[in-house]
């Protein structure tokens, strides 16, 4: 493993201007202490749910005495549990993780930025974080701890992973949703170069677990854009393969496939209600978490 010390990918200065604001979930989680998410359980926190008619065995002191001198009926406050998240944070790390533009970081490099700050500030409210890397196999599988310590596992991970192979994106999803029983926040970083129908049938498995489910989507600019104006050697980074074309007779062709391939994931995830962040590496890291985080925010009110 990596030396401890300072990490490249988590900026201090970013993690102060984020921390004030909380990680939400669209969903009720369950956990063992008390947090800051809903819990799909009833109890007798401070946050009213709704009434419900007085039954044998109930608390007598839960009645609402005041509902009952109007009505002449028993009625009983529920209120919402609160509850502390379990968040599974996963990594494409197949080969084209690795593609960078001339003035851009890798996409595997961006998504460390993002997974470090989020985990920072998922233990640092009280949440527990894992990482889960993924090629053409499960390479790492890091349950989430609440524990500050368990940070330098993650940390220690991400210094050490690089992206290579062919993507399992696929089967390995399909494993998180099998493996991950209690419902938790799944958030998957990946360019996600692949069918986008077996991709989709992936989140649908995540959502039937009931886990509220995040898809960060990360493209290089080049390749929204294709904006290459002469000859050029294209080298597929996760097989031996390599194609020598001309951009200008093939941009027309590969920008309607990738307009097709993303309009194809939009619709899917808003189909089975999954959040998609679609992120280009030379945007500012801290200004799609502030972002992200703000949004998620706003859902739960």
């Amino acid at each position: 493993m990596a030396e401890r010390g300072s990490r490249k990918f988590l900026d201090p200065k970013v993690v102060a201007r984020l921390v004030q604001q909380p990680m939400g979930t669209r969903l009720p989680m369950i956990g063992s202490v008390a947090g800051l998410h809903r819990s799909p359980h009833r109890g007798s926190s401070v946050e009213f749910a709704e009434y419900r008619k007085y039954a044998p065995g109930d608390d007598i002191r839960r009645v609402d005495w005041r509902v009952y001198a109007r009505t002449d009926r028993f009625y009983v406050k529920e209120f919402e549990a609160d509850t502390n998240l379990r968040c599974y944070l996963v990594l494409d790390c197949s080969g084209s993780m690795a593609f960078r533009g001339e003035r851009t970081e890798s996409k595997l490099d961006y998504a460390r930025r993002l997974i470090a700050t989020l985990a920072y500030l998922l233990i640092h409210q009280g949440d527990a974080a894992g990482l889960v890397c993924l090629s053409d196999r499960m390479l790492w599988d890091i349950p989430p701890k609440r524990n500050p310590r368990h940070l330098q596992a993650v940390f220690d991970v991400l210094e050490e992973v690089e992206a290579r192979g062919e993507t399992a994106l696929i089967r390995c999803l399909h494993e998180v949703a099998e493996k991950v029983r209690q419902r938790a926040l799944v958030m998957v970083f990946s360019d996600f170069f692949c069918p986008v129908e077996p991709l989709l049938e992936c989140f649908q498995h995540l959502r039937f677990q009931k886990h509220d489910v995040v898809a960060f989507h990360l493209m290089d600019r080049l390749e929204l854009e294709f904006p290459f104006d002469r000859p050029m050697r294209f080298v597929d980074l996760e097989s031996p393969e390599t194609l020598l074309s001309e951009p200008a007779v093939i941009r027309d062709q590969y920008l309607k496939a990738v307009r097709a391939h993303l309009e194809a994931l939009r619709e899917g995830c808003n189909r089975f209600s999954i959040e998609l962040q679609s992120v280009a590496t030379d945007q500012d890291y801290e200004t799609v978490l502030r972002a992200f985080l703000r949004g998620r925010a706003l859902k739960i009110r």
